[in-house]
């Protein structure tokens, strides 16, 4: 993971720029290094200031189921209210994330592209594993989906059905379908004014 984000052009300096705009970025794939480092942050900027506003912004084909449960527990617990903003893709665990949003705060581009589906889980061992492993799959299906329609406000019923095979979205179905509240029309409904200090585990003064 290291070497492979040594070659990105999405840099620490650019992502440290953006944690002081309170402003944070799941670009690519969701994993336990990157959603571990996202939980360190949103709770580090919601104790650094526990009533001003933090953005998520969100680019990703999806990843981790329990990376994206801790992330959406987080978003709960701290006392700051988080936004989504879906940039080009938010897929699976982005769409989650995405419409995991403070309600009334969570926002897509024009021409963002959202996907629901249900994910896939290799099963494989004696037929008591096999067993095991499917009921564990149905619990964490049901309750990813339940939050799904909890956050949505769509029937369970629905949920399931859409998320039986790969249903994408346009950013305006998006919006009819309950995961963001509003296609972003003004520069100012994204980005806040700089915060000109240092923030978070290991910034620089």
């Amino acid at each position: 993971m290291a070497d492979e984000r040594t070659n990105q052009y999405f840099t620490d300096r650019m992502r440290e720029e953006l944690a002081h705009r309170r402003v944070l970025v799941l670009d690519g794939p969701l994993d336990d290094d990157n959603g571990s480092q996202l939980m360190t942050r949103l709770l580090t900027l919601a104790s650094d200031d526990p009533k001003a506003d933090i953005s998520l912004w969100i680019h990703s084909p999806g990843g981790s189921v329990p990376a994206m449960l801790a992330i959406r527990d987080l978003m709960r617990l701290v006392p700051c209210d988080v936004s989504t903003l879906a940039l080009g893709l938010a897929c699976s665990a982005g769409q989650f994330l995405l419409s995991a949003g403070e309600p009334g705060k969570r926002f897509a581009l024009p021409h963002a592209r959202i996907l629901m589906h249900q994910g896939s889980a290799g099963i494989g061992g004696s037929a008591v594993e096999v067993e095991l492993q499917a009921d564990d799959l149905r619990h964490t299906r049901d309750t990813v989906l339940g939050i799904v329609a909890e956050d949505t406000g769509q029937p369970f019923g629905r949920v399931f059905e859409d998320s039986q095979h790969d249903r994408w979205y346009t950013a305006e179905e998006a919006r009819e379908f309950g995961f963001v509240d509003k296609l972003v029309e003004g520069f100012d409904e994204v980005m806040a004014p700089a915060k000109r200090h240092p923030v978070g585990l290991g910034a620089q003064s």
